[in-house]
């Protein structure tokens, strides 16, 4: 018998909900020819085995387990692309949204809708389940944001929970980014036209075991994936990411520059321990956000400081002499800086892809 739905769940360390979550498919999905695929970023608590250890007894579980590679978005992809059902639903592995939903998500699908999205925010759903007053904002401006940039009254734009056709999703997988944690957002922005999207109502549940993937940075990814859609992917999001942090460490180095010459040290030194923090503050703001994905830890990430170090000072001697040089044939100091500060820009973010972040 053919596959009527694949269930992909990207997981990183969520072991102790693998097996509560096919409980609860096979309770929520009786009568419906179904799949679930956990897609896991290799983690580090045994989630792919404790996936693989039911697999080994029920036919409808499988596992990816991918090394190397990491993130919600890409996970997703990777796992909906293994499928060849006739739809594909995505949930969160955390127990958080409501399996129950997924029958009346695949009816409205069935029934014509190109997607169906569950929602904490229409009638009968419920967003109590998140744990902080802070996941509570940052769920708030993100929707808030999306339904700006994609024109649509969509209630959650920020949902994880959805389903849509095969077709449909294999049709947009060229055209999607990949990057980051709103996958959903990344398909309706990836769409040639607008989609009928059914919103189900769903109440959020509170997590039970794992830990919250949700914070600040997660946001700043989001927004990065709105600059993507709005560039047209012209300019790779990573580069986007590694720009604006190195736009920050300006700003960090000019306010050490500031406070160490009020506290009387000279001009030079002051721009020295600047420069230093400066590229300290880049080195921790891209390990966390632009390199989320390949994040360096424990002894690894201080021989990512010094590399850094080290790549970020070849880039600062290669911007003065660039700027020098420019100057000196055309006398224009804005133009000259501006292109100096350029190729130190480029130079830092190929360097630094290639040794301190590169996929081992």
């Amino acid at each position: 018998m053919s596959t009527t739905l694949t269930v992909v769940v990207p997981c990183y360390n969520e072991r102790a909900n693998v097996a509560p979550m096919v409980a609860a498919l096979d309770a929520a999905l009786v009568g419906l020819a179904w799949e679930v695929v956990f897609v896991d970023d290799d983690s580090p608590d045994g989630t792919a085995a404790a996936a693989r250890e039911i697999a080994r007894h029920d036919p409808r579980v499988r596992c990816i387990r991918r090394i190397g590679r990491r993130g919600l978005s890409s996970a997703v992809i990777e796992g909906a692309l293994s499928s060849s059902a006739d739809y594909i639903a995505v949930i969160d592995g955390d127990l958080q949204h409501d399996e129950t939903r997924l029958p009346l998500m695949l009816q409205a699908v069935a029934n014509g809708a190109d997607m169906a999205v569950g929602s904490r925010h229409v009638e009968g759903g419920d967003s109590s389940g998140l744990s902080s007053p802070l996941r509570v904002k940052l769920s708030e401006t993100g929707i808030r944001i999306a339904q700006m940039v994609t024109k649509t009254s969509i209630t959650d734009p920020m949902s994880g929970f959805f389903l849509l056709r095969r077709d449909l999703f294999e049709q947009l997988a060229s055209r999607l980014t990949g990057q980051g944690f709103k996958i959903l957002l990344d398909l309706i922005l990836a769409a040639p036209s607008r989609l009928t999207i059914a919103e189900i109502p769903y109440k959020f549940r509170p997590r039970t075991a794992g830990e919250s993937k949700l914070d600040i940075l997660v946001l700043a990814q989001f927004a990065g994936l709105l600059i993507d859609k709005l560039l047209g992917g012209a300019v790779p999001l990573r580069f986007i990411s590694f720009a604006l942090v190195g736009g920050f460490g300006v700003l960090v180095n000019l306010l050490v520059l500031q406070l160490t010459r009020s506290a009387g040290l000279d001009f030079a030194t002051s721009q020295t321990i600047g420069t230093i923090v400066a590229m300290v503050a880049n080195f921790q703001l891209n390990n966390q956000l632009t390199y989320r994905a390949q994040r360096l830890k424990g002894p690894r990430a201080w021989r990512g400081l010094v590399l850094f170090l080290a790549v970020c000072s070849l880039g600062a001697i290669a911007n003065v002499g660039i700027a020098r040089a420019l100057y000196a044939e055309n006398g224009s100091t804005l133009f000259s800086g501006a292109a100096g500060a350029a190729v130190g820009v480029v130079w830092n973010y190929a360097v630094s892809a290639t040794l301190v972040w590169r996929v081992r």
